[in-house]
């Protein structure tokens, strides 16, 4: 089985990361995304952002020791979130459902809240396995998409070790 961990984001991490999010394949399904993925000034502006919020928790996942995506927690309109973007290399392997398991144990707060659009049949499974419920429906414009698209909000409520079934 291939060890997975979070550790802090590094500058030299950035690279990888605007590369990973520029993938057509894992941008059509992420679908709500950068509106130009492509844009390394709006990026770094991005990331930027993210790392000086003391609110936001962001971690590189880690596969055997090498870059497999991110991870990270936020507070957006008073609901605490869960994300993640796992590198097209590492879909498929449970990379994405060790990551969240590990990520949600490290964050406190519930309910924690996650998106997924409807489409994306990979994110939603790693959502049910780890313990999220469905909790609403909606439809929003997804520049990875290029029109709306619906988009699931799931939520987790239980214990605070968050780690579900499966």
């Amino acid at each position: 089985m291939n060890h997975i961990e979070l550790r802090a984001l590094d500058d030299d991490d950035l690279d990888a990361i605007f590369e990973m999010m520029r993938d057509r394949e894992s941008i059509a399904m992420a679908a709500f995304t950068a509106e130009d993925p492509d844009d390394r000034a709006a990026f770094d502006a991005w990331i930027a952002r993210q790392r000086a919020d003391e609110d936001v928790l962001s971690f590189v996942v880690t596969e055997n020791g090498g870059f497999a995506g991110t991870a990270a927690s936020f507070t957006i309109d008073g609901d605490r979130e869960v994300t993640y973007w796992i590198a097209r290399h590492a879909w498929g392997r449970g990379v994405a459902t060790a990551a969240l398991r590990l990520l949600i144990s490290r964050e406190p707060i519930r309910p924690l809240f996650a998106r997924a659009a409807a489409h994306n049949a990979g994110s939603i499974a790693v959502l049910t396995k780890v313990g999220f419920t469905e909790v609403s429906r909606n439809i929003d414009f997804a520049p990875g998409l290029g029109r709306d698209t619906e988009e699931i909000v799931f939520t987790l409520v239980p214990s605070l070790d968050g780690l579900g079934g499966g």
